[in-house]
């Protein structure tokens, strides 16, 4: 079935969670709730893209109040349709996958003290050494290194608790990874996710889904895993706690997370929308593929 034709005034308003929504110890502001309920009152496609895992991200969107529409996980890698209906709250619409083992055998070599996960959709993370509590979602299986490696993986993370992040950025630009995105956090923390794989790319699919106009596509989010969605979005916006390379992207720049700066460019998204216009409801299978290129080696890649 084709899309529907664009709805006058929908918007699509992705929304990073960490840094963004949410402060760095994990509170979510009243006002910045109460700023994402109006915007999706008036009938916006209000979609959190995170590097979270699935697992991760429903626990955020009940405390939003957020149980229809969309999200994008694992920095692009997952997306899922939300239904209160079914036992885990969603439905996965598509998972893309890679072999993660040419990557980690350069950052093992590289950094023989990280820490590697690697996800299980919708249960946990399969682990080398075990992280400290509160940095993965869901549950931790210690798996002996040659199974790590082995399997298919949307997402990969490496956690070096012995480098600083200045040194852990420099040490992950020098290994020349290949064939995989990666983002490097605040923190010495390494995101690996299938070559080509962003948040942009997912909400590329999600706005031709949605029927949404490009123009009509508003991004704020706090970290380099945002670059390419502030890029994507006709308004990107980068919060004022982010680095300089993600403000130097950005179209404009909010107030800090701790400041809900991300408050004040909802309200703007709200000012200017007429009433929301009836939804017509459709279901199409999509492909993956983005308008934009990311300078990335070309790999294989699954989709499942």
């Amino acid at each position: 079935m084709a899309p529907a034709p664009p709805a006058p005034g929908r918007r699509l308003v992705a929304l990073d969670v960490d840094g963004t929504l949410l402060r760095h110890d994990g509170v979510l502001s009243e006002a910045v709730r109460a700023a994402v309920a109006d915007t999706a009152a008036t009938g916006s496609h209000v979609v959190i893209a995170t590097g979270r895992a699935v697992i991760g991200t429903m626990p955020i969107l009940a405390r939003l109040g957020i149980t229809t529409g969309y999200a994008v996980c694992s920095n692009g890698a997952v997306t899922v349709r939300l239904d209160p209906r079914r036992r885990k709250g969603y439905q996965v619409l598509e998972r893309v996958t890679f072999d993660p083992g040419p990557a980690l055998a350069l950052i093992r070599q590289s950094l023989p003290g990280a820490r590697i996960a690697v996800e299980e959709l919708g249960v946990g993370s399969m682990v080398d050494v075990p992280f400290p509590d509160g940095e993965l979602s869901g549950r931790q299986r210690i798996v002996p290194w040659d199974e790590l490696v082995s399997l298919p993986a949307t997402r990969v993370s490496v956690r070096d608790p012995d480098s600083t992040p200045e040194a852990f950025l420099r040490a992950v630009e020098s290994i020349g990874l290949h064939g995989v995105s990666y983002a490097v956090g605040y923190t010495a923390w390494l995101d690996l996710n299938p070559e080509g794989v962003s948040k942009a790319s997912a909400l590329e699919q999600l706005r031709r889904r949605l029927a949404v106009e490009p123009g009509d596509t508003i991004a704020v989010g706090d970290q380099r895993n945002d670059v390419e969605m502030l890029h994507w979005a006709a308004r990107g916006v980068a919060m004022g706690n982010a680095p300089p390379e993600v403000q130097a992207v950005a179209d404009e720049v909010t107030g800090h997370v701790l400041d809900d700066g991300v408050v004040p460019v909802l309200r703007s998204v709200i000012a200017g929308m007429p009433e929301p216009a009836p939804v017509r409801a459709f279901d199409r299978t999509f492909d993956r593929t983005s308008d934009r290129a990311f300078d990335r080696a070309s790999v294989p890649t699954r989709r499942d």
